[in-house]
């Protein structure tokens, strides 16, 4: 019996996708759940697996292709039989393709081989960005520790000035378009208050041994401003809400988008029912996503929906910005860096942790008042956590 492996249905914000490695050559045994093939989308790369055991007959769609929902790329005969491959052929087989189509195209133009390179990606596979970082490396090696990088034999002269041009990955490719979408179609405004962090920083000191203790997870910031998100878009409903077509929908539920950097770029995986959680569940949640996108494992649900959006710049120095629009969503908040301040409290000059928020919003939908109070509802709760569980 002839199987088809499809492209897997993908979600209605993912149209597309760019076939990636393919990890078995035709002739080969399959086994049934292995990793067949990868499909690089703008969100993440899937792992595409035998549904059956059998041999793969034929490959449909080379890779670099870029393929749709259930097209057909290639094919696996359940009823035929053959000897396993020798182990070290499997393995030289798996290692030849151990690079997406980014990385392979980077490698050619470069003229650098797979083994030359790193691979933080799947199962080591070489990503565009390993083959980026390799070649900084090698740049920033002087001339007399390294062979010239053009191809000609003629030295390269003393503070020549070279061009690199290099493809967009389709993930950064799609990032660019929603971001320039977000421009185009919401009313963006922003809006700045800063918080006095110092009762939220003595509250962590005091618990957060017994709390590592209990839980298993360290008492991180994130789940402090994650709860009063939650808390501030129950009381403003207009701010977890999306624009569609002539409609405005408004959710019921708090699916949170907590933006962490991977290596394919900036993604952002969502907490479902935050308002269901507890602190611990939630430095759990942002736990096992970090390690997700590290490891290249989030899938599509991961980063798929969302109502409300939460990113840290201040994790690389950020002192101030203007965070952009997530579509479909209306609002996302921005932390920044946490600066030891001179501040005015009750009239008396004293050294605080600040941290300086932003909210950027869509001004169509958000009046700007309710984007004030929705912000300065965050800094009472974090300048004042017991307020949380009291629901004042």
């Amino acid at each position: 019996m002839l199987l088809e492996i499809k492209v897997p249905v993908l979600p209605e914000s993912v149209t597309e996708g760019t076939l990636g490695a393919w990890h078995k050559k035709v002739g080969d045994a399959v086994k049934e759940s292995e990793h067949i093939v990868d499909l690089e989308t703008d969100k993440v790369v899937l792992e595409i697996v035998a549904t059956s055991a059998g041999v793969l007959t034929s490959i449909d769609i080379e890779e670099g292709a870029t393929v749709t929902n259930n097209q057909i790329l290639g094919k696996i005969d359940t009823a035929a039989a053959v000897a396993e491959p020798k182990q070290e052929a499997a393995e030289t087989a798996v290692s030849e393709s151990r690079a997406g189509p980014a990385a392979r195209k980077m490698l050619k133009q470069n003229e650098l081989t797979k083994d030359e390179v790193d691979g933080t990606g799947p199962k080591g596979a070489v990503t565009k960005q390993d083959v980026e970082r390799h070649l900084s490396a090698s740049a920033s090696v002087s001339p007399a520790q390294s062979a010239p990088a053009t191809p000609s034999s003629e030295p390269v002269a003393s503070g020549q000035r070279n061009d690199r041009r290099v493809p967009m990955s389709r993930m950064r490719s799609r990032i660019a378009e929603r971001l320039k979408e977000a421009q185009n179609s919401a009313a963006m405004l922003t809006t700045f208050n800063e918080v006095d962090l110092k009762p939220m920083m003595d509250l962590r000191t005091r618990y957060k041994d017994t709390f590592e203790k209990t839980h298993g997870v360290k008492l991180g910031m994130m789940s402090f401003f994650t709860k009063a998100a939650v808390e501030a878009l129950k009381r403003f409903p207009a701010v977890n809400a999306s624009i569609d077509g002539k409609d405005i929908v408004y959710h019921d539920y708090f699916d949170v988008g907590i933006a962490v950097s991977s290596e394919r770029g900036l993604v952002v995986p969502i907490l479902r029912d935050v308002d269901d959680m507890s602190y611990a569940d939630i430095e759990l949640a942002i736990r096992g996503m970090s390690e997700k996108a590290r490891d290249g494992k989030l899938g599509i649900d991961d980063l798929t929906g969302g109502t409300f959006s939460i990113t840290n710049g201040g994790v690389f120095g950020s002192m101030l910005s203007t965070p952009i629009l997530n579509p479909p969503q209306s609002a996302i908040l921005g932390m920044h860096n946490i600066q030891q301040r001179a501040v005015v409290v009750d009239g008396e000059i004293v050294i605080r942790p600040m941290m300086y928020l932003a909210l950027t919003y869509d001004h169509r939908i958000i009046d700007g008042r309710e984007a004030v109070q929705f912000l300065v509802t965050i800094k009472s709760i974090l300048e004042d956590p017991a307020r949380l569980l009291l629901q004042i």
